[in-house]
């Protein structure tokens, strides 16, 4: 078998790309996209899915991704596969366009995941550090050691006995600081003696990516009881952050040792015209591209059963983190759990027993594939989303950070800032674009209740633009965005992202209908539409996709859109299958207290945007 090539070069093709195949091996489904060149542009034309196929009795992914490429195949009526193979490449040279594909990619999130434990030495720094190499090579961070986290040794190593990862990353010290505390982690580690989830009969991937120094020791501490492999620093300097070299490696030896150990594996690389991704780490590079490319701040999320997702790219700079725990299906009881009863109901728009919710959240874990029957279910089911999404963008804000333990200069404009190291990078303010994609969000039964999610959850600032993956394609893209990024960006514009419209969100609070602002937009055919917004008030504007408008708003003087309390502001913005919405409820949003004045208030919004119309 010809060993894999590392993630992170991209294949050389020898042939022009007009049709891709993709799939991504999900833990439940295995979904199969096809995507073809029409004229000079690139375009998502079938899809298929079928069951994922680690588990007994087929114990070979493979089977499921062929079964997901037949369904494309029973669709276009394009011959892909001859048995077991997929016919590359595509035969239309030879004058029989209906026969074969140019390469077919993949990405996995089958068996959990890839699952890392790893470790620093002081917590809040090279701790941290290592936890954003991690996460943003599409890893869940199942521990964080460090030699301050509080633990004695005894427990350090029991924990790293018990918690059987995929693989380790070690870091910790600068270049040419002390090694004492490094070498320490690297004997607890050999004490410990670590096993791999699977594959009974390798040795543990541990990646050391800490100070140089120390690489010598650490070799000798474990380079027989582990498959050790040294690289860059990950902060070599305290002012300087170093991860690609770390999340190359992480990549790569998810590809050599991790896949190779799950069932069928070895198959699907060989199949494969370029490296197998983790999930999250292609949706993180498609956000990436997409973000450099239309010099966008972005903030997407990804809302699943089990975890979700953030990603973030603010000034160019990417970061990614999971919250393992907040999920719509088997990690529900838990959104219950850290949000607390009372912030999940406060949205919901009734009068329901307290029980009575807790028992339909319990059913939902207990039975996660099942769906919304009734309208009461389904404005739950959102209700808890939206804690899900506000408690995760909370947990992402407190990672993607600017380097903590750095001394910095302070010049004037500093001190009037309050810019302090460890500040969050996500600046609401500056924020062009969310958005979102898994279930609960890709398929509401309408795009408006999508987009209150998000704007409920996130509370965005200023003027900011959303949007959702449609069928959850951007794992295909974002691999295929590493060998052809015209052809990623074409399909992801075109057909992944659907934009729901613009919402202009005031920050500042007033009692409900005292004025908040007077707005005027205008259209691109001329015409003028004036209004008042006043607080407490939710306005919903037709404006369709592909339509843009210039909108000039007047905010009260005690009102902020961005430009400063009381200055009026000028924008451009652009329309959606929703529209454009002018949210009056104030920033930060509070909600009244009162369980009457609340049922009022949510049923006068929900009204106002038509989010759950009445039968009839």
């Amino acid at each position: 078998m010809s060993v894999p090539s590392p993630a992170h070069i991209k294949p050389v093709l020898t042939h022009p790309l007009n049709v891709i195949v993709a799939t991504d091996c999900g833990s439940t489904t295995t979904k199969a996209i096809l995507i073809e060149k029409v004229g000079d542009e690139y375009r998502q034309t079938y899809r298929g899915e079928a069951p994922t196929t680690v588990e007994a009795p087929f114990e070979d992914v493979t089977r499921g991704v062929l079964n997901a490429i037949a369904e494309i195949e029973e669709l276009s009526g394009r011959k892909i596969l001859d048995g077991d193979k997929i016919l590359t490449p595509n035969r239309a040279v030879q004058g029989d366009p209906k026969t074969g594909v140019d390469i077919y990619i993949s990405t996995s999130s089958a068996g959990g995941g890839l699952q890392m434990m790893v470790t620093g030495v002081v917590q809040n720094m090279t701790g941290e550090s290592a936890q954003r190499a991690a996460l943003g090579a599409g890893a869940i961070v199942i521990d964080v050691l460090a030699s301050n986290d509080g633990r004695l040794p005894h427990e350090k190593i029991e924990r790293i006995r018990t918690m059987r990862p995929d693989m380790i990353l070690m870091s910790g010290g600068t270049d040419g600081g002390a090694v004492t505390h490094v070498v320490e982690m690297a004997e607890y580690i050999s004490a410990a003696e670590p096993r791999p989830r699977f594959g009974a009969t390798y040795k543990l991937p541990l990646i050391y990516a800490g100070n140089k120094d120390a690489q010598p020791q650490v070799k000798k501490i474990l380079g027989e009881k582990a498959a050790l492999v040294l690289t860059d620093n990950i902060r070599p300097v305290l002012e300087r952050e170093n991860l690609a070299p770390a999340r190359n490696k992480i990549h790569d030896l998810f590809l050599e040792h991790v896949m190779q150990q799950a069932p069928g594996y070895k198959k699907l690389i060989e199949m494969a015209g370029a490296p197998i991704m983790p999930t999250p780490a292609a949706v993180g590079v498609i956000m990436e591209t997409i973000a450099k490319r239309e010099h966008l701040n972005l903030i997407g999320v990804d809302i699943g059963g089990a975890t979700t997702d953030v990603f973030s790219v603010f000034e160019g700079l990417f970061n990614r983190t999971v919250s393992a725990n907040l999920g719509m299906s088997y990690s529900i009881s838990n959104v219950l759990a850290e949000a607390g009863l009372a912030n999940i109901m406060r949205w919901v728009p009734f009068t329901i027993n307290e029980q009575t919710l807790r028992n339909r959240i319990k059913n939902k874990m207990v039975r996660p594939t099942t769906i919304p029957q009734t309208l009461d279910e389904l404005q739950i089911e959102h209700a808890i989303a939206r804690e899900a999404l506000r408690l995760a963008l909370i947990h992402h804000k407190s990672l993607a950070t600017a380097l903590k333990g750095v001394q910095q200069e302070r010049t004037i404009s500093d001190v009037f800032e309050q810019q302090q190291s460890g500040k969050t990078l996500i600046d609401m303010l500056k924020l062009d674009l969310i958005v979102g994609s898994g279930g609960i969000l890709s398929h509401a039964p309408r795009r408006v209740q999508s987009m209150l999610m998000m704007v409920d959850a996130y509370e965005p600032l200023g003027v900011t633009r959303l949007s959702v993956d449609s069928i959850f394609m951007m794992p295909h893209l974002g691999v295929l965005s590493t060998i052809n990024e015209k052809a990623a960006t074409d399909v992801f514009v075109r057909d992944c992202m659907v934009y729901l419209g613009t919402c202009v969100a005031p920050i500042g609070q007033g009692k409900d209908g005292e004025r908040c602002a007077d707005y005027a937009i205008t259209f691109q055919d001329g015409r003028v539409d004036k209004g008042l917004l006043s607080f407490g008030d939710l306005r919903l504007v037709p404006l369709v996709s592909g339509q843009k408008a210039s909108i000039a708003v007047q905010p009260a003087k005690q009102v902020n859109l961005g430009a400063g309390a009381g200055v009026a502001v000028t924008r451009e913005v652009k329309g959606g299958v929703v529209g454009l919405l002018f949210d009056g409820r104030g920033r930060p949003l509070r909600l009244p207290t009162d369980h009457a004045a609340r049922v009022a208030s949510l049923t006068r919004w929900y009204q106002a945007v038509d989010l759950y119309p009445k039968a009839g």
